[in-house]
């Protein structure tokens, strides 16, 4: 019997990517392929590269190259690049790195073991020429249910009108594809927590953003596939699923209800053996009042808030084609935590945009300052190709970027710490996600995995990753918290696991 073929896939980027990671490894382990962790165990190394910013894409490169280096040193034979700068650079990204032995984009998903049995044989299959993906669909939304089954969407599943089902045979672990557009999936890791993908793509049109080029336009998955693939991960011991995509707050549009994800959410809180429901990704500018109720009142829904700000002064906001200003802001945050006072909020900014002033800068403290936010990401300003902002006047001296970006830095990390002595004495539901000798740590439901800061719990004894634990918050360590566990909780929590 010949050796199986073994796989390893190395994924960078956001949780949008990581969906993607899992469903190309359940296309892979359904055609035979044995998946490894580790990329000097497999014959092929798939690298799902970011294509987002210019340090994620120097990652994406810095990952392909080390993963190279592997060849001729043990299993390695192929190194493949995956994902969105591969799609969004196709054959030039093929000719600037030889060392790739392919570059795939989002249209071989479909046939990935053949095209990398192809590779591993010593054939070629061409790079693709990158295309602008908005254009595969209707520009209506309405209309984009019924074509999208002709169009390449990760995490949606085969693109094929009649999708052939998946073998009966189907190894342990891994999703069926239980809809026409559901796709298999393979987990890649024990984490208690896991990403569902919503939708993909985006219809709106910042002007510093490329996404959409090569994301395409914003579709929707469809409930029933959402729902069943969370109860499958439910299956496999998740406790926390995170609704993810390019734009959350759009999610039915185009299948005639922009309010259903306020419909969903209670559904999927239902789905046994579930603690948490997280939902990432929304725009400010389509946040609504019913939303926001789900948000706040649903059980097992965290009062998160993933709120995509940018900037806060008006003219700015304006330049970047967003809607909104700091006392808007204000108002909506005050809305929020009128009906979930303990309510996580977190954003991204960016300084140094072109036309930026000191008083708009000085606008965006002063948001900052107001705002309480639990988690802050602040980018500089960089050109990115193809962009509207890309062609703008008045740009900064990359000086004069570096320094806003150093300033605001500094402002932003004192007060995510300032927000977490804020929550000293509150009580908190913490996920345990890792045990080990360094100590028991955790998520509160103010915490997205990775991106928000941690708990750490001063007792773990009898603690197991996955466990829920009530504790009180005692101190914090920056934006992370010190948490103790509060009388009977261990207790409840190790019964829990019997």
């Amino acid at each position: 019997m010949p050796e199986r073929r073994t796989v390893a896939l190395v994924t960078l980027g956001c949780a949008r990517n990581e969906v993607d990671s899992e469903e190309l490894a359940g296309r892979l382990e359904a055609d035979g392929w044995d998946l490894v962790e580790d990329a000097a165990d497999a014959d092929v190394a798939v690298v799902n590269t970011c294509g987002f910013v210019e340090a994620a894409k120097k990652d994406s490169v810095d990952a392909l190259l080390e993963a190279n280096d592997l060849k001729g040193h043990g299993r390695t034979q192929a190194v493949v690049a995956v994902g969105c700068m591969a799609e969004r650079y196709g054959k030039d990204l093929a000719e600037a790195l030889p060392e790739a032995d392919g570059v795939l984009g989002f249209d071989d998903y479909a046939d990935i073991s053949d095209r990398l049995q192809t590779i591993l044989s010593g054939g070629v299959h061409a790079a693709h020429t990158p295309r602008d993906r908005r254009k595969l669909l209707p520009i209506s939304p309405a209309e984009r249910q019924d074509s999208a089954a002709s169009v390449a969407l990760p995490g949606h599943g085969p693109a094929a009108e009649s999708p052939e089902p998946a073998p009966a045979d189907l190894p342990e672990g891994l999703a069926p594809a239980s809809g026409p557009r559901a796709p298999l999936r393979r987990r890649l890791d024990g984490s208690p927590v896991a990403s569902v993908k919503l939708a993909s793509g985006c219809d709106r049109r910042c002007s510093f953003c490329a996404i959409p080029s090569f994301r395409g336009s914003f579709i929707s998955r469809r409930p029933s596939d959402v729902l069943n693939e969370t109860r499958w991960l439910a299956e496999q011991g998740v406790k926390e699923i995170m609704l993810v995509s390019e734009n959350n707050t759009s999610y039915g549009k185009d299948l005639g209800d922009i309010r259903l994800l306020e419909s969903l959410l209670p559904e999927l809180a239902e789905v046994a053996g579930l603690e948490r429901v997280r939902v990432s990704y929304l725009q400010p500018a389509e946040m609504r009042p019913g939303l926001i109720d789900v948000l706040t009142s649903t059980p097992k829904v965290v009062p998160y808030f993933d709120l995509s700000f940018q900037h806060s002064a008006p003219g700015v906001l304006r330049a970047m084609r967003r809607f909104g200003d700091t006392d808007r802001f204000l108002e909506l945050l005050d809305t929020i935590r009128g009906k979930a006072p303990e309510a996580g909020v977190r954003s991204n900014f960016i300084v140094g945009f072109p036309g930026e002033t000191e008083a708009d800068l000085a606008e965006l403290e002063r948001f900052l300052n107001g705002a309480r936010l639990d988690a802050i990401g602040v980018f500089g300003y960089s050109d990115e190709e193809g962009t509207e902002a890309a062609t703008y006047e008045n740009k900064l001296d990359e000086d004069v970027v570096a320094e806003r970006l150093a300033h605001v830095s500094r402002l932003a990390e004192e007060l995510v710490s300032q927000r977490a002595e804020e929550r000293v004495g509150e009580t908190v539901h913490v996920l345990v996600e890792s045990v080990d000798e360094e100590g028991v740590y955790g998520r509160g439901a103010h915490q997205a995995p990775e991106t928000d800061g941690q708990v750490l719990l001063t007792s773990g004894e009898g603690l197991s990753v996955g466990r829920m634990v009530e504790a009180k918050v005692v101190g914090t360590e920056g934006v992370d918290l010190v948490a103790e566990p509060l009388d009977g909780s261990l207790a409840c929590s190790e019964e829990a696991g019997r």
